[in-house]
């Protein structure tokens, strides 16, 4: 597996077809993008959270170059925390491995590349799978806001959650050493 920027007229087809369902939508971007999803309604998203966080797109792909996840990082240069948001992984290759091997390239280039001392993301509790792959990773839960986000009829809770760099240090030590 490799991670690369994400290109939207390679990747976008791709992306598009991991969303087939309104909750998983919700799960993925907390409606801050319309269901169904559209190039045009992704991409002013990409640019304002690039110009407001700095973050960038990625996508993961097979040795052959297909895509089969995507997210986007960015690192706060004022606490030296780096911040993952949007993961996803085709829904064709999930529970197969996919998802663990792409945070772990993303937490590799997030503490090897731009040097960041934590790794942060948010997942709802509900989004059980997710946040089951994010703890077989080694992130953990830092708090939890009850309620936080409306869905339908239903209320889900925020889970912030946490990967330190020495946590990736051990592991790494574990794996290569």
């Amino acid at each position: 597996m490799r991670i690369r920027p994400y290109i939207p007229a390679k990747d976008y087809e791709y992306l598009s077809t991991w969303i087939d369902n309104e909750k998983t939508h919700a799960f993925w971007c907390a409606n801050l993008l319309p269901y169904p999803l559209t190039p045009e309604s992704l991409s002013e998203l990409l640019k304002k959270n690039e110009h407001d966080w700095t973050d960038s797109a990625y996508v993961a792909t097979k040795d052959d170059g297909q895509p089969i996840g995507f997210f986007c990082y960015s690192v706060n240069t004022e606490n030296n925390v780096g911040f993952l948001k949007f993961v996803i992984v085709d829904r064709t290759k999930r529970g197969k491995g996919y998802g663990k091997e792409m945070l772990n390239l993303a937490l590799r280039y997030a503490f090897q590349v731009t040097g960041a001392e934590a790794v942060q993301l948010n997942v709802f509790e509900e989004n059980r799978i997710a946040k089951q792959c994010y703890e077989n990773v080694g992130f953990v839960e830092r708090t939890i806001d009850k309620n936080a986000f409306r869905y339908k009829e239903e209320l889900w809770s925020r889970c912030s959650m946490i990967f330190s760099k020495q946590t990736f240090s051990a592991q790494d030590q574990t794996h290569h050493g």
